[in-house]
């Protein structure tokens, strides 16, 4: 056993004199409250937590050329990141100290094919054998993306990557050398993280890379075309996605015994009055960003409202098509971590040149203080409104006939300053897994839940300036050493030792949570 764990099993019984909050409980739970086969989890990705970039036969990625280009003007490099490369056993012994059910990873696509298609790359395939066969050892489920936006360079270079339909048959290649090499012991599969997020970031505002946008939507554009890049790029990675679900299906799932879903990013919008129009603009805003893909995965085609307001701009699914898109999940991953009110913005011309994010005819706002702008943009820092999941999970269950989810990233460290003692994100995280279980009494099909992230990571738009993690990260030492936050030891006790979660209501925010255990 290591030395950090004997540290931290010293330090376990101290820790809890810190988390004292005085207030109306609301709710108490513990984690016998939930399903004995719901999964508790923590989760990072490969090009935010694996580092050694040209290391082992690896390739660059989009985000490997964004970043030493020059196009992402954050000053640090995740060349080392928090060196999962070479530290995956000790985390996972982190982990299994932790008591995490499950690990949420993706596979880097550059490291497993060099090339993005053809020969497998040995050294990379024996790594992630090495990851899987050491969560197995100790009980912890891999749950695997296989796409977590770290498109090989190689493959945008050669077609434009996900605007190509070219890209199916290259991403359900890449999906067959997974299935086939570890999908004997990894049970949960996602396809691809984000793709909403993703059409809108690297296609509309061009704020992710490949950085394609037209003027006057998105920053430093050099070309694209907002108006349309971004439909055409979702429409691929629907196509691709349910490729990818129909080879599991019928090469491996029979025999393998696994599930395969898909990760949307989710944000609550509420409107700002109670007027109809911002009742309206709501539902708009819901259909744009997580019904621009469930609608297609559920009912074989995108929103009415969608068709309406993009027109021709729109791809259109073949019959074909809408068959094999439709149901081609047999879970959903979502990511949540805040709500944003919105406001109807009809009034704006319906002629001339729009990107898809005018197409909503909405505004946004994070607060009814601030004044509402054309353009959702994530907040600075993450406020505790666990309500906006709850309201999450009743519109996914009510509007989409209660699919199958796993909240799949939820966590608290944008404008955090990186202390030890972080009361503030074991309130958040027991805020939003009260919400989960009151989701779940109210019906909702919940799964599983994973904290964002196991560890402080590379956050691809801030650096090593926000801190996510569990654990902290010295990313100034090359040792890279890990230190368990408060919080670490708070949801070891959770899943470990059975310790009671209160909710708490603050005077100040009806709607924020506070706990003690």
């Amino acid at each position: 056993m290591s030395l950090i764990i004997l540290l931290m099993q010293l330090a376990v019984a101290l820790a809890w004199k810190n988390l004292l909050v005085h207030s109306e409980t609301l709710l108490a739970y513990t984690r016998d409250d939930f399903p004995s086969d719901f999964v508790f989890g923590a989760g990072t990705s490969a090009f935010q937590y694996e580092g050694a970039l040209a290391e082992d036969g690896r390739t660059p990625s989009i985000w490997d050329y964004s970043i030493y280009e020059g196009q992402n003007t954050e000053v640090a490099t995740p060349d080392i990141a928090s060196d999962g490369y070479h530290k995956y056993k000790e985390d996972i012994e982190l982990m299994s100290f932790t008591g995490l059910e499950g690990y949420r990873f993706s596979i880097s696509w550059s490291r497993l094919l060099s090339s993005g298609r053809g020969a497998v790359n040995q050294k990379g395939l024996e790594y992630y054998n090495n990851v899987i066969n050491e969560l197995v050892k100790h009980g912890i489920q891999p749950h695997v993306s296989l796409h977590h936006l770290d498109l090989p360079q190689v493959l945008q270079d050669e077609y434009g990557g996900w605007l190509s339909p070219r890209i199916i048959d290259d991403f359900k290649g890449f999906a067959n050398v997974c299935f086939r090499e570890f999908g004997d012991r990894v049970f949960h599969w996602t396809t691809m993280a984000e793709p909403n997020i993703n059409a809108i970031a690297s296609f509309d505002n061009g704020e992710f890379p490949p950085h394609r946008c037209s003027y006057p939507f998105g920053y430093n554009c050099r070309e694209g075309n907002s108006a349309v890049e971004p439909y055409a790029a979702a429409h691929n990675m629907l196509l691709a996605h349910a490729a990818v679900v129909k080879l599991y299906r019928t090469r491996y799932q029979p025999i393998q015994k696994g599930k395969i879903g898909i990760n949307l990013y989710a944000t609550w919008f509420s409107p700002l009055t109670n007027s109809i129009k911002d009742s309206m603009a709501s539902k708009r805003a819901m259909d744009f960003t997580i019904g621009w893909f469930m609608s297609p995965l559920i009912f074989g085609d995108y929103p009415e409202i969608m068709r309406k307001n993009a027109g021709s701009r729109l791809p259109t699914f073949s019959e074909i098509e809408s068959q094999e898109v439709r149901s081609a999940f047999d879970f959903i991953g979502i990511n949540y971590y805040f709500a944003s009110f919105v406001v109807d913005n009809s009034d704006h011309p319906k002629t001339g040149f729009r990107d898809a994010n005018a197409d909503m005819f909405v505004k946004f706002t994070g607060s009814k203080d601030e004044p509402p702008i054309d353009q959702f943009i994530p907040p600075g820092y993450i406020p505790n409104k666990p309500t906006g999941l709850l309201k999450m999970l009743k519109y996914l269950k009510d509007s989409y006939g209660n699919p199958p989810i796993y909240i799949q990233e939820n966590g608290c460290g944008l404008g955090v300053k990186d202390v030890l003692n972080d009361t503030d994100r074991i309130s958040f995280l027991s805020g939003y897994i009260g919400s989960t279980l009151e989701a779940i009494r109210n019906g909702s099909d919940v799964r599983g839940y994973s904290v964002w992230s196991f560890l402080d990571i590379f956050e691809l738009l801030d650096g090593y300036k926000s801190s996510f993690g569990l654990y902290h990260v010295n990313f100034k030492d090359n040792e890279r050493q890990r230190v368990p936050k408060l919080s670490a030891y708070w949801y070891s006790n959770f899943l470990k030792h059975g310790s009671v979660i209160k909710i708490e209501k603050t005077q100040g925010d009806q709607e924020e949570y506070h706990a003690m255990q």
